[in-house]
């Protein structure tokens, strides 16, 4: 039976349609991250108008020293490291939900948060094995990240392996690393238990050119390699056995997405300190929006997350004049009834 020509045209159109909206959103999700970029640049003790950040970051008009010292020297690179590290959050959150078919799938509770936090809490109360503070921190907090992520691996190549394996033995690594974060505590010394503390809250304040380079780097290079496998990923979506139908080599995809997710994650949260929530709501708005063609539902939770972070960043400064909350503290506070309203709008129950 020939199908009508109009049907045809009528299915194109709404592709067309689907797609045309699925840009309005990224180009809208785009400009709102922009806005609150800016807005963190210009957010601090010394208040600074959106215009005079503006001309200071390009480099024209007439602005004073003080202003660009303050900007480019102080605030710039972690308004950056906002975007950056909210990006590879909300990128790692996506394709671990998409991998193991779990909403509440995520770099964070999965464990590998927890134990980039332990290795930090174990660095500190060594006192760094002889190396400075700003190196030793942030290698026990990737080197154990990568412990967890190891682990994740081995369930993953077992054969007889399934997913929710996975998320089981993730979440026992979350609450084993959790556990000993807080025996470190327990017999910490009071300056030391404050700096554990500190850390594990989540803070942009220490990040450096250098840093900010390294989690951007990483983010672009983990990311584009996510991007030229959307198809296999969309593919996995449908379900293991249609991908593997398809050609899908699924314990390779698996075990090479963990690998690429673990090396974001643990960049990412060895030099800023465990940050929840970006990596889980992220993606749920990110889907939402675009839906799950991996082409949109990636770039979208990239900008969703960094969205999200520099949005947190702006909140820590503005909460109390001239005092710096964590931003971890502020991702959970906002993070719990944004996921909420997402678990609970009509639109996601009509799904």
């Amino acid at each position: 039976m020939t199908v009508p020509v109009t049907e045809h045209q009528e299915a194109i159109a709404r592709f067309r349609l689907r797609e045309r909206r699925r840009w309005q959103w990224l180009l809208f999700f785009f400009l709102l991250t922009l806005l609150t970029f800016v807005l963190d640049v210009a957010t601090g003790p010394s208040l600074l108008s959106p215009g005079e950040v503006v001309r200071s970051i390009l480099n024209y008009g007439d602005r004073d020293s003080m202003t660009d010292s303050i900007v480019r020297g102080l605030r710039l690179p972690i308004a950056l490291m906002a975007l950056a590290v909210g990006a590879s959050l909300g990128a790692g959150g996506a394709q671990m939900q998409t991998l193991l078919n779990n909403p509440m799938a995520s770099p964070y509770t999965l464990g590998m948060a927890a134990a980039a936090g332990f290795g930090a809490a174990a660095m500190l109360a060594v006192g760094g094995l002889g190396l400075h503070e700003m190196i030793a921190v942030p290698l026990g907090a990737f080197v154990f990240s990568m412990v967890a992520a190891a682990f994740l691996f081995f369930l993953a190549s077992m054969r007889r392996t399934n997913i929710e394996s996975i998320i089981l033995g993730g979440i026992a690594l979350l609450f084993l690393f959790q556990s000993l974060i807080s025996l470190i505590q327990f017999i910490a010394s009071p300056e030391l238990s404050q700096q554990i503390l500190f850390w594990l809250f989540g803070s942009l304040t220490k990040t450096t050119w250098p840093t900010l380079g390294i989690t951007t780097l990483v983010t672009l290079v983990c990311c584009i390699l996510l991007w030229l496998d959307s198809w296999k990923l969309a593919a996995l979506r449908m379900g293991e056995m249609r991908a593997a139908s398809l050609g899908v080599n699924v314990r390779h995809l698996r075990i090479k997405v963990l690998v690429i997710v673990a090396v974001m994650t643990a960049t990412a949260t060895s030099f800023v300190g465990v940050i929840g929530f970006i990596g889980l709501v992220a993606p749920h708005l990110a889907r939402v929006s675009v839906g799950e063609d991996q082409r949109f539902y990636l770039p979208m939770s990239m900008l969703s997350g960094a969205l999200m972070l520099s949005a947190a960043s702006v909140m820590s400064k503005s909460i109390i004049p001239g005092a710096l909350f964590p931003v971890g503290i502020v991702t959970a506070i906002v993070g719990v009834p944004f996921l909420l309203w997402l678990i609970f709008s009509p639109r996601r129950r009509a799904q």
